[in-house]
């Protein structure tokens, strides 16, 4: 084999076309991009450092003020419900311990901002009692089956 056809750092280079040259935008009126710099004639957007809001429309009234506000929406009466998974607590609680929400604050497995639910998925094999959680069908039937309690807050 010729010594031409092995990469070294003498012959390194990019592949041809994967690499661009920078517009140089403001070198006068030969380059193409000369005079205004591509930013147009005057105005808000011709100075440096300027910075439109989204929705501005050149001093007109914006769409979003002109539309008529109707409806009600119920996002800030919704219940706030954290989600734990049984094999969360397989992993993070030990045989015969009580899990409460307060419990699972403490170990830093929620945030402590809403209601507790407990969701099926993984597996449990320790006997733990739970009050003070809304359970899935499949998280009681899992809790039961390893020999836990259940204390239902209804």
């Amino acid at each position: 084999m010729k010594n031409d056809q092995f990469i070294n750092l003498d012959n390194l280079s990019p592949a041809s076309g994967s690499r661009r040259k920078k517009v140089r935008k403001g070198r006068g009126p030969a380059s193409g991009k000369g005079r205004t710099s591509t930013r147009g004639r005057g105005g808000s957007g011709h100075r440096a450092g300027s910075t439109i809001k989204s929705g501005f429309e050149g001093g007109q009234m914006p769409l979003m003020r002109r539309l008529p506000k109707r409806g009600f929406s119920n996002k800030s009466f919704q219940e706030k419900i954290e989600i734990i998974n049984v094999g969360d607590l397989q992993e993070k609680c030990r045989s015969g311990e009580t899990v409460t929400p307060e419990k699972l604050k403490e170990k830093k497995m929620i945030k402590g901002k809403g209601k507790v639910k407990i969701l099926g998925h993984g597996e449990i094999k320790k006997k733990l009692k739970v009050s003070g959680c809304d359970l899935s069908k499949r998280a009681e039937e899992k809790i039961k089956k390893a020999g836990g309690d259940l204390e239902i807050i209804g």
